[in-house]
């Protein structure tokens, strides 16, 4: 078994790419990764936004490389007439712009299919096709989070609305329409059918907050907010601030929490009924822990955390089998991840500018027998 270097399952696939900014072109990029030659339509009046923004070229380049870029301007008879011959040869045509753009211009999922009978026909939208009245509304990533409640889940109680702190939602976005094209053309050659798939915005962000959302749709519930507290709801699973920054522990078994009170001098606590009603056991099934009196637990352990210095503590803890990790910025972790081989590097390039990605996030290796 050796790692695939040339990984292209979609190879032969072609992909009419109406897409911009990042929802649209990360799916079609998922797919060029994958092999599919991808055709990116970009208008005429200066292209994907995505060029022009203060991040620089390399924004666009992270997004779009290896697809093939073209020009077209759809309001002249030419640039129709070229997008509707490349739109009867291809697989697959991804729709990321306002809801009803393509359809004005004859490129709709109908006038497609028209001509070209076994196409997967995606599109991409803030609120999805199926929503008659919020179908045509415009939608922005944190618009989206606002929406759906997902801006109410960050933070504890009586704390303004928070917005997940980079594009979240455009990025599940995009990777939700990837899955739902590769389904999209298994479906088509199971079938030999024109494949029509509807992927919003809203859709994504209720699969990123998933069983809250099954929770909500079922009983119309909303969670507690609980900051930085583990979704476990273990008073040793939050985020606890060391001597040198901060550190989040996840000690939420009572096999856990014993090693964690045993890095931290605190293992008569175990047996203390103040905070437990019976002993931590941890030979017993795992289970979330519970404690009769959580904000002290939490307190004593915050209190001895502080102590530590969290790189050193987060050694100590894994030793040990307790989940921890230092909290770094991205920009630390990528430093670290490539010094240490954790993450598989892909190196983007243009013209001009070049981007190191992380690519499709996962390896793939084959068998030849």
């Amino acid at each position: 078994m050796t790692k695939d270097l040339n990984f292209a399952p979609l190879e032969g696939v072609k992909v009419l790419d109406f897409s911009h900014v990042i929802a649209g072109p990360l799916a079609t990029f998922y797919l060029a990764q994958l092999g599919a030659t991808v055709l990116k339509m970009e208008n005429a009046n200066g292209g994907d936004v995505m060029r022009r923004t203060e991040k620089g070229r390399q924004a666009f380049v992270a997004l779009n490389a290896g697809k093939q870029s073209h020009v077209v301007d759809l309001g002249e008879a030419a640039g129709l007439a070229r997008a509707l011959e490349l739109a009867a040869t291809c697989d697959v045509v991804v729709d990321n712009l306002r809801p009803g753009v393509l359809e004005r211009y004859g490129l709709g999922f109908e006038a497609i299919r028209s001509i070209n009978s076994k196409v997967v026909y995606c599109t991409i939208s803030g609120y999805g096709q199926g929503s008659s009245d919020l179908a045509s509304r415009p939608a922005y990533d944190h618009v989206i989070q606002a929406a759906t409640g997902m801006a109410f889940m960050a933070g504890t109680e009586g704390d303004p609305p928070i917005k997940t702190g980079f594009p979240v939602i455009d990025a599940a976005t995009g990777m939700q329409a990837t899955l739902a094209i590769l389904a999209g053309l298994r479906e088509r050659d199971r079938k030999g059918c024109a494949v029509q798939l509807d992927v919003s915005m809203t859709g994504a962000s209720l699969q990123l907050m998933y069983t809250f959302a099954c929770a909500a749709l079922t009983t119309g519930e909303s969670p507690a907010r609980v900051g930085n507290q583990g979704y476990s709801g273990s008073p040793s699973a939050d985020f606890f601030a060391a001597r040198d920054g901060w550190i989040a522990v996840g000690a939420n078994t009572p096999r856990q929490l014993m090693r964690l009170l045993e890095v931290l001098d605190l293992s008569h606590l175990a047996a203390d009924q103040s905070y437990f009603a019976e002993p931590l056991d941890p030979a017993s099934p795992a289970s979330f822990v519970r404690s009769v009196n959580p904000a002290r637990l939490k307190a004593v352990i915050a209190d001895r955390l502080s102590e530590f210095e969290a790189h050193e503590l987060e050694a100590l803890l894994a030793e040990r089998g307790v989940p921890a990790a230092k909290v770094r910025t991205i920009g630390d972790f990528a430093k670290d991840a490539k010094r240490l081989g954790q993450v598989s590097t892909v190196t983007l390039q243009d013209d001009v500018v070049s981007v190191v990605s992380p690519g499709l996030g996962f390896g793939a290796w084959t068998r030849t027998r």
